[in-house]
């Protein structure tokens, strides 16, 4: 199994709005980076656990679990003229964008703040937190998975 940390900004689309899916189960949208497609793409299996993280917020933060629901397959946002994520050189033969269903597990009881990871030694090779790093999707290795819900 491997373990992943997907942002998400609550205004667009957080935690709630995953709990208010059919099933609690939804597409992973809009991603449009290579690197973070390629991840969902060629990584991502079903059951992988994932952290949801609220980003770009007034406390960004880790505020839940899912799990992958559903393999990669084409984001057909990106097919889509009228969508925001429309992408007019990819097309239904040849996609260029993947995504994948997620399912929530669970809310944390409090949101770990990126404020308070930042302050963990045993954080410090977090993809999160790398200078620099603006990955709406990256993965995380199963001590930093374990660490981050002691803090919980």
């Amino acid at each position: 199994m491997n373990y992943w940390l997907m942002k998400s900004e609550p205004d667009t689309f957080g935690i709630h709005d995953l709990i208010k899916r059919p099933a609690q189960t939804e597409h992973w949208d809009g991603v449009r980076n290579y690197q973070a497609r390629n991840m969902m793409r060629d990584a991502m299996k079903i059951g992988d656990q994932v952290f949801f993280y609220h980003s770009n917020c007034d406390e960004p933060g880790i505020v839940g679990i899912m799990q992958v629901a559903r393999e990669s397959y084409p984001d057909f946002t990106a097919f889509d003229p009228d969508d925001k994520h429309f992408d007019p050189k990819s097309n239904p033969d040849k996609p260029t964008w993947y995504m994948v269903d997620v399912k929530f597990v669970r809310a944390l009881s409090r949101n770990i703040s990126l404020r308070e990871l930042k302050l963990k030694t045993e954080l410090a090779d977090l993809a999160l937190l790398r200078r620099g790093n603006r990955l709406s999707i990256m993965p995380i290795n199963a001590k930093e998975w374990e660490f981050i819900l002691s803090l919980e």
